[in-house]
């Protein structure tokens, strides 16, 4: 099916009738939503218009922006020069959509001639370790793997620096290195205020608002920007008139608008803004916030009346009202003998111990006629005592308030051919886990029903896109490696005083993804092109290094008042006059620059000696308690990065030996009394070490070079699909001069 077709698709599977029968493509989703904000606009008074706006979020598409979260509010426009601007683009668009289709139809049949296949499907896997593949392999446990490693190609993936998801990913992409992209972390930070930030995404609230009794109307829009900068090589076919589906591969969030489809994942927010917060109730007078921040989760209490519980579900900030005060939907738990019962939002849910519910779906009412829609999951932990927990409660797919995917379509379409799903950037809860809410068993349950859900999808797009390119991310391999590679290593501090309870499951998982390879491959033809990858590979992580510990014992860092350490996250209690470099990030340290930072003191020219000088130390740093060696290697960003970004990068990257990676509190800005700890998390294994120490791996079903890097699999789609490779991009075609 060609992409025409699946756009068809699309608007059958939209519930609304005018949504069917609109003019929705992929280059214009929002033209039905311009079209009815204008007619508000005639209809209504200005002060109507703003409040009634609120209704169209999910069909507003890159005009309008509903947001919900911490530092933002629910965007309303509220102007009529705004509108008759919308209405004047649509217009625009609308006239010129048969020239730009006829254009692109051509574009199409001229790169179709060039193509060396007509699809090209990508499965990410993320995390598969290179040293457990090759010992599954040799095993026999991952056939569909070896039929690729024998008809085609297998090798290892170079990863990026460092090897995170949102670096190595965003260079996936756009096939450049990360200064050229802008993403170098999770997290970055301001240099304005020193204050850490979502490394992929900022959100501008409205910068006016009306303010009428209790009421507060924003009178502009919310913006989310992208930080991710260079272009997805998705983009780049999309303008030779290739056709993509790309499924949730990481920063892709807020969606890219390009000629395809796609659902975006890492970094989309739960319905309160934050990257995940799930509740634990119970009858329990422990309550609050089991972490600082906006992860982890929320004890809250319930109410027993008799056999019947009563407790609250919170919901978003109610931006709409002054003070903000969260939103809070009531429920009821019913008790008895052989079963519980749960009443909420008007439905009545079966609570069977120990298993997920379905996602159901919360109305959070506002103002009046104004409601946001959420959905969530519950599992009963225990009936004595008490104890269920909620997912975070994510945007509704269905009927999302901020834009999840492209068109704003198809995330509906998605939830009504399979039903909801989970739609939260880090959609595996495991904090639940390393907070002792779920056990191993729920953890596992839970990811794999999301793994599920996403092999459905990407089987939907493999069945609907017959020509162009099918990629899909799936987290179940790097998010139950996190958190179970303590099982196969029995040197882990974590295992101290547990059990071994689980040592099959790691390799369990690996086997099941090799069975998702060979639902992929079933759905195959000779004229279609396979690549399996993964980002990076794994390691364990036994010891944390506590690099503003490090700073401050090597006096690089000072504190206010001389204190020894902190427990202040986010930098709050370090003495910036007298600070010559600090921490924050999973990997990177920065200088503290006269002129970038907001009360720089080292000067210009003292800059690369500083840098210089902490490389060396912390290269072959030793860990005094064990005598191992806990930083391979300090990189400069300079040395590390190209591009014009490479400034916004941090001045030295940390290169983790095996076992290391940056200590918990070090990662959000604290300072600890020790410069290295055990983890006895259960977050175990990870990844943040040195990218010559994890490599990914790389499947083809056809023959590739074996010198492969991560940036090299867009250039490769591209020569695969008939499409010439930009000059901007670092990465090189992989494909054999005999193919």
């Amino acid at each position: 099916m060609r992409g025409a077709d699946y756009r068809c698709r699309l608007r059958s599977h939209s519930h609304p009738q005018s949504m069917r029968d609109s003019k929705l493509n992929d280059e214009n989703p929002e033209y039905r939503a311009m079209q009815q904000r204008f007619l508000w606009t005639l209809c209504l008074a200005f002060l109507l218009h703003a409040w009634l706006r609120c209704s169209n979020g999910p069909n507003a598409g890159g005009l309008q922006y509903a947001y919900i979260g911490p530092g933002a509010g629910i965007a309303i426009l509220g102007s009529f020069l705004a509108v008759a601007s919308a209405m004047f683009a649509a217009f625009l668009a609308l006239l010129t959509w048969p020239i730009r289709r006829l254009w692109r139809a051509f574009r199409g049949h001229r790169t179709a001639a060039n193509a060396k296949v007509r699809r090209v499907v990508i499965v990410g896997l993320d995390g598969l370790e290179p040293g457990l593949v090759d010992e599954y392999l040799e095993a026999g446990l991952l056939p569909n793997l070896a039929q690729l490693k024998a008809s085609g190609s297998y090798t290892r993936l170079g990863t990026t620096c460092p090897p995170l998801s949102p670096v190595a990913w965003s260079s996936f992409s756009t096939g450049t290195n990360p200064g050229k992209h802008n993403i170098f972390d999770f997290i970055c930070r301001n240099p304005n205020d020193y204050r850490p930030q979502i490394s992929s995404v900022r959100i501008e609230p409205a910068r006016r608002t009306l303010k009428l009794g209790k009421y507060l109307l924003p009178l502009g829009r919310s913006k989310i920007i992208g930080r991710r900068k260079s272009k997805p090589f998705w983009n780049v076919l999309g303008e030779a008139g290739v056709f993509s589906a790309v499924l949730r591969v990481p920063i892709t969030f807020p969606p890219d608008r390009f000629h395809g489809v796609q659902l975006a994942a890492m970094c989309v927010p739960d319905l309160r803004g934050t990257q995940g917060m799930f509740a634990c109730f119970s009858e329990s007078e422990e309550t609050g916030a089991m972490m600082d921040g906006d992860v982890g989760g929320e004890r809250l209490r319930v109410r027993r009346d008799g056999n019947r519980l009563h407790g609250e579900l919170i919901g978003p900030a109610n931006t709409l009202l002054t003070g903000q005060p969260e939103v809070r939907t009531k429920f009821a738990v019913v008790l008895n003998s052989s079963a519980a019962v749960l009443h909420i939002a008007g439905q009545k849910i079966a609570l069977p111990l120990k298993a997920y519910t379905d996602w159901i779906t919360i109305r959070f009412r506002l103002a009046p006629g104004f409601r946001v829609n959420g959905v969530c999951r519950f599992y009963l932990i225990s009936t004595k005592p008490f104890t269920m927990y909620c997912t975070p409660v994510q945007i509704d797919p269905d009927k999302p308030v901020m834009p999840i995917s492209h068109p704003a379509v198809y995330s509906n379409y998605l939830a009504r051919l399979l039903g909801k799903y989970s739609t939260l950037g880090l959609a595996e809860d495991t904090w639940s886990l390393s907070e002792g809410v779920l056990d191993e068993d729920a953890f596992l349950t839970q990811a794999y029903d999301i793994h599920e859900e996403r092999e459905r999808m990407l089987i939907d797009s493999l069945d609907r896109v017959r020509r162009g390119m099918v990629a899909c991310v799936f987290d179940a391999p790097d998010r139950i490696q996190h958190m179970f590679w303590r099982f196969i290593d029995n040197n882990h501090p974590a295992l101290a005083e547990r059990p071994n309870t689980h040592p099959d499951t790691i390799r369990d998982m690996y086997r099941r993804m090799d069975e998702t390879v060979g639902k992929v491959m079933e759905r195959l033809d000779e004229d279609t092109t396979l690549i399996v990858m993964s980002d990076h590979g794994f390691k364990p992580f036994r010891r944390g290094l506590d690099l503003n510990a490090w700073l401050l014992a090597n006096d690089y860092l000072r504190l206010k008042d001389d204190a020894a350490n902190t427990d202040s996250q986010y930098l709050a209690d370090v003495d910036w006059t007298r600070t010559r470099a600090y921490a924050i990030g999973l990997a990177g340290i920065y200088v503290n620059r006269r002129g970038r930072e907001a009360q720089g003191i080292v000067a210009e020219e003292e800059t690369e000696s500083l840098i210089t000088e902490l490389a060396e130390k912390l290269t072959g740093l030793v860990d005094t308690e064990t005598g191992d060696i806990a930083v391979h290697e300090a990189i400069p960003g300079n040395r590390a990065y190209r591009g014009p970004y490479v400034d916004a990068a941090p001045d030295l990257i940390i290169g983790y030996s095996v076992g290391y990676r940056v200590a918990w509190d070090a990662a959000v800005g604290k300072c600890g009394a020790d410069i290295f700890t055990p983890n006895t998390n259960a977050w175990s294994g990870d990844h943040c070490v040195h990218p010559d120490l994890v490599p990914g791996v790389l499947f083809s079903s056809i023959k590739l070079k074996d010198d492969a890097s991560i940036i090299d699999v867009g250039p490769t789609t591209l020569e695969l699909l008939g499409v010439a490779r930009p000059g901007y991009m670092d990465g090189e075609s992989l494909l054999c001069d005999t193919e």
